[in-house]
C-alpha cells in the first residue's frame, strides 16, 4: 500500500477493525497519519509501504523467578511501537525512532559484534539481523519511521518491543510473515545477550511477541516453555494500572544483582546451579546450615521463589478456567511475598525513598473491601506497582494515584490480545 492510499484508508476508518487492540481508534489514527507523514519526508514518496506493530508488557505474576529456572506469567499491554517500513535495496536498516537519531545499520557488517557500541539500538538491530541468518531465515534493507507509547524506565519493557519490532519487520518485509513469533522472541534474546551486552531471560520478549496472556516456564534454558493462556481482562470487567511511582533508579544494580545471587548461593550449597528443582523441604531440612552460610536473606528469598512458582502454576490454572478471585488470590499472595520474603519493595541504601511501599499502602486504602489484586511490577526497589481493578473504577483509581505521585503516574492499561503485527 502506498502511503496516501493508507492515509485515505486511515480518514476512513480502516483502524476500526482493530479496536481488539485499540480502545481509541480516532485517537490512533491520528498517530499513524502523522508517522506516515514522518516517514515520508524522511525517506520518500511512491514506496510500498509496511504498517507494523508490537505491544509493550506487563509481568503479571512470577516476580524474580526467571533467572533461577522458575515460572513467569506475562501479558502484552495496549501500548505499542508501531514503524512505517519500507524494502530498500541498498543493503542498509535505518531506523528513526521519533525524538532519537536514526540508527544506520550495514548488513555487511553486522556479523562483527565489536562493530556496535554496546547498550545501544544499533546493537540491537544487527543483532536480530545476524539471529536471522543464523536461523537461516532472509534479511535485507529497509527504511523505517517509528513512534513509540512504551516509554523507556515505565516498567514496560521498551527495549524488549524495539528488539521484536525489528524482527517483525524482517519477518513481514523479507519472510512473508512465516517467523513464528514465539521465535522471533527467542532471536531477540540473542541480540540482547550477544549484542546489547545485557543477559536478560525470556520473559519480556515473548510478552511483546506473543500476546494476551503468556505463561513460561524457564526450567530448560536452551527451550523454555511457552504457553499462551486465552483469558480476556476486559471481558470479566477489569483493567489493569501501572503506577510510577518516581523512585530514583540511581546506583540500584547491586539490589538487582544480589537477588539472583542469594538465590544461587544457596542452590549452590544444595549441590544445584539454580534453585529449580529444589522443594521447601530442601531448604527447611537444611536451614541451619544455610543460614550460616548464605544469611537469612537469602534463605527468605529461596522461599519466595519456591512458593512463587506454585502460585505461578496456580494462577495459570485460574485463567484457564477464568476463576478471577483465584487469580486475585495468587497475585495478592505473590505481592505480599515479594514484600516480606523477597525484599525488592525498596533498597536498603535509602530506606527513606519508599515510594513503593507507600503506592501498596495508599491501594490497600483506596480498595479496600473490592475484589481486585495489586503488587510490585518488575524488578522492583523502585519504579512501578501494578494493580486489577474493576474496569468501571479505574479512571477514579487512576486519578487518585495521580494525585500522590503526580499527573501521568498511573497509566490505565488493558491486555492486548496480539503480539508482533503487520496490520492492514
Amino acid at each position: 500500500m502506498l502511503a496516501n492510499e493508507l492515509k485515505n484508508a486511515l480518514l476512513d476508518g480502516a483502524l476500526d477493525k482493530y479496536g481488539n487492540i485499540y480502545s481509541d481508534t480516532d485517537k490512533e489514527a491520528k498517530r499513524f497519519l502523522s508517522a506516515i507523514d514522518s516517514f515520508v519526508c524522511a525517506y520518500g514518496e511512491g514506496r510500498e509501504i509496511f504498517v507494523l506493530s508490537v505491544p509493550g508488557r506487563s509481568e503479571i505474576i512470577g516476580n524474580h523467578t526467571d533467572h533461577n529456572g522458575g515460572k513467569v506469567i506475562a501479558g502484552a499491554i495496549d501500548r505499542d511501537i508501531i514503524a512505517i517500513a519500507a524494502k530498500n535495496d541498498d543493503g542498509v536498516i535505518r531506523f528513526h525512532s521519533e525524538g532519537y537519531p536514526e540508527d544506520t545499520v550495514k548488513l555487511s557488517e553486522i556479523a562483527n559484534k565489536e562493530n556496535y557500541k554496546k547498550y545501544s539500538s544499533a546493537s540491537l538491530i544487527a543483532g536480530m539481523c545476524e539471529g536471522f541468518l543464523r536461523s537461516g531465515y532472509e534479511i535485507g534493507g529497509f527504511d523505517a519511521y517509528s513512534t513509540t507509547e512504551v516509554l523507556k524506565g515505565s516498567g514496560l519493557s521498551s527495549s524488549a518491543a524495539f528488539e521484536v519490532m525489528i524482527g517483525n519487520a524482517l519477518n513481514h518485509l523479507y519472510n512473508g510473515g512465516r517467523v513464528e513469533n514465539k521465535r522471533i522472541a527467542e532471536l531477540a534474546q540473542f541480540a540482547e545477550n550477544e549484542y546489547f551486552g545485557k543477559p536478560c531471560g525470556l520473559m519480556d520478549q515473548t510478552a511483546c511477541a506473543v500476546g494476551g496472556f503468556v505463561y513460561i516456564d524457564f526450567e530448560d534454558p536452551a527451550s523454555a516453555k511457552i504457553e499462551p493462556l486465552s483469558f480476556s481482562l476486559k471481558d470479566a470487567g477489569y483493567s489493569l494500572c501501572i503506577v510510577n511511582t518516581g523512585g530514583n533508579h540511581a546506583d540500584l544494580n547491586e539490589d538487582y544483582a544480589s537477588v539472583p545471587a542469594e538465590m544461587k548461593r544457596v542452590a549452590s550449597l544444595l549441590g544445584r546451579d539454580r534453585l529449580v528443582g529444589l522443594s521447601e523441604e530442601d531448604i527447611i531440612g537444611n536451614i541451619a546450615a544455610l543460614r550460616e552460610r548464605a544469611g537469612d536473606r537469602a534463605v527468605l528469598r529461596s522461599l519466595h521463589f519456591i512458593r512463587e512458582n506454585g502460585r505461578v502454576d496456580a494462577a495459570r490454572a485460574a485463567l484457564k478456567t477464568g476463576d478471577i478471585s483465584a487469580f486475585f488470590k495468587c497475585l495478592s499472595e505473590s505481592g505480599r511475598s515479594s514484600f516480606e520474603y523477597l525484599q525488592n519493595v525498596y533498597t536498603n541504601k535509602n530506606v527513606e525513598e519508599q515510594g513503593l511501599s507507600l503506592a501498596l499502602a495508599v491501594t490497600d486504602g483506596r480498595l479496600a473491601g473490592k475484589e481486585c489484586a495489586f503488587r510490585v511490577h518488575g524488578g522492583g526497589f523502585a519504579g512501578t506497582v501494578q494493580a486489577f481493578v474493576r474496569s468501571e473504577e479505574l479512571i477514579s483509581y487512576a486519578r487518585f494515584m495521580d494525585s500522590v505521585f503526580g499527573d501521568g503516574a498511573a497509566m490505565p492499561l488493558n491486555v492486548r490480545p496480539l503480539g508482533a503485527i503487520r496490520l492492514f
